[in-house]
């Protein structure tokens, strides 16, 4: 299954943050988003989902499969979302409801699509929990976000979105809350499973670093249009653009050093 995205734009009360954009993700393919705050990456992804906010629209085209997903009505768009398209977002401590174990949030995504049983639901949180190697599965389901690590939110998230065998995984900065040495365990586990799966992959981020342990191609983006686009080796060793050359100055040495992708 492949993703075209052509010409998007995108208005937020009246005023253009996204100018036309353009870009593929083939079937089984791991692109990167990559741009500094205001760039566009994040609202793109969720243009992509049909999760823009109040005041925002989008304009262009959205084909996911070949079908048309702009303009989709909610009910549809809901079927798609973790069934075919699921997403990790930044800050699990947020996209994760506190008052609802984590167990019960794994779960739901496979009780919707799927209609199974309270108890086979249950056993598929507790499989997909081990699967994303969270300590002590049997007992972890049934506790709540806030009773979990960080790192240990996060791994929930991914199990969530995960929890379907979604065909496209969309990662908006799922790393930057977390200290280095969590991030790179989670970037681990996200190439895992995703070439486990043969998911393809769209991975926002700020950070040339993070994107080259993950992505094999990269989209730069710099207010709300593609300056650049190449592969992730190419623009570690080769920038062309000026905002390329200036993300690779700020690459997280501890997650990468110049001389060899990571």
């Amino acid at each position: 299954m492949t993703l075209e995205v052509r010409d998007l734009t995108i208005d937020v009360s009246g005023r253009r943050i996204v100018h036309g954009i353009s870009f593929d993700v083939p079937d089984g393919a791991r692109v990167g988003l990559i741009g500094e705050s205001g760039s566009g990456k994040s609202m793109t992804a969720l243009a992509i989902l049909g999760l823009l906010p109040d005041g925002a629209s989008a304009g262009g085209s959205i084909r996911w499969n070949g079908r048309e997903l702009l303009g989709l009505a909610d009910r549809e768009l809901a079927e798609l979302r973790g069934d075919d398209i699921g997403i990790v977002f930044q800050e699990p401590r947020t996209a994760l409801n506190p008052i609802r174990t984590v167990g019960r949030q794994i779960a739901e995504s496979v009780r919707i699509h799927q209609r199974v049983s309270r108890a086979e639901a249950k056993r598929r949180a507790i499989e997909e929990a081990a699967r994303v190697a969270l300590p002590d599965p049997e007992r972890i389901v049934d506790r709540y976000p806030h009773q979990l690590s960080g790192g240990q939110r996060q791994r929930v998230a991914i199990a969530t979105a995960l929890a379907c065998r979604p065909r496209l995984l969309i990662a908006d900065e799922p790393t930057t809350a977390l200290d280095v040495t969590i991030q790179a365990e989670i970037l681990d586990l996200l190439l895992e499973l995703v070439e486990r799966d043969g998911m393809s992959l769209v991975f926002i981020t700020h950070d040339l670093a993070v994107l080259s342990r993950i992505a094999t191609h990269g989209i730069v983006l710099d207010e709300g249009r593609i300056v650049e686009e190449a592969p992730v080796a190419t623009l570690l060793t080769e920038p062309a653009s000026p905002v390329t050359q200036g993300l690779l100055r700020d690459a997280t040495a501890t997650l990468w050093r110049p001389g060899g992708v990571a």
